[in-house]
């Protein structure tokens, strides 16, 4: 049995768009085994979301501002407990629109939960939340020990 010999061509085969969607989805895999045990994608697979929390300090205040557009209010649940501020949230949404050539339903659901240790003495029963076009924004009065003490400095 005789094989016949065959030229080598290495360019052959060769597609710049080709290789470059392999590399592509190969660099897509790469990232996404990465990422893998991120609580990101943990939580997306559960439903879960996890709104940012911005945090801010006035010399009376501590202020706690998240973004949770299409949340009714009562649907959030704000807790202190041990100096840790949790709030949790769920959403429930339902759209749906019919017209005379289709017919549309959409449907949000997750819910989250974000807890950070406050770097201050609150005091819990002054502690007020207002919730203004999709942002919850909670002020949380400092007790006296923690508000900061102005010392002048003498110049001689």
């Amino acid at each position: 049995m005789a094989k016949e010999l065959e030229l080598w061509k290495p360019l052959k085969d060769f597609s710049p768009l080709r290789d470059f969607e392999r590399m592509r989805k190969e660099m897509d895999r790469l990232w996404d085994s990465f990422f893998e045990g991120s609580l990101k994608k943990r939580g997306e697979e559960r439903g879960d979301w996890f709104p940012a929390l911005d945090v801010s300090e006035t010399k009376n205040d501590l202020i706690v501002k998240t973004e949770v557009p299409g949340l009714d209010p009562k649907d959030i649940d704000i807790s202190l407990s041990d100096g840790i501020l949790t709030i949790k949230g769920e959403k429930k949404q339902e759209k749906e629109e019919k017209e005379e050539n289709y017919h549309l339903i959409e449907r949000s659901f997750g819910s989250f939960s974000r807890s950070i240790r406050l770097p201050k003495d609150v005091q819990a029963d002054k502690i007020g939340a207002t919730y203004k076009n999709g942002v919850l924004k909670v002020t949380l009065p400092k007790s006296e020990e923690a508000k900061k003490k102005e010392i002048k400095i003498k110049v001689e």
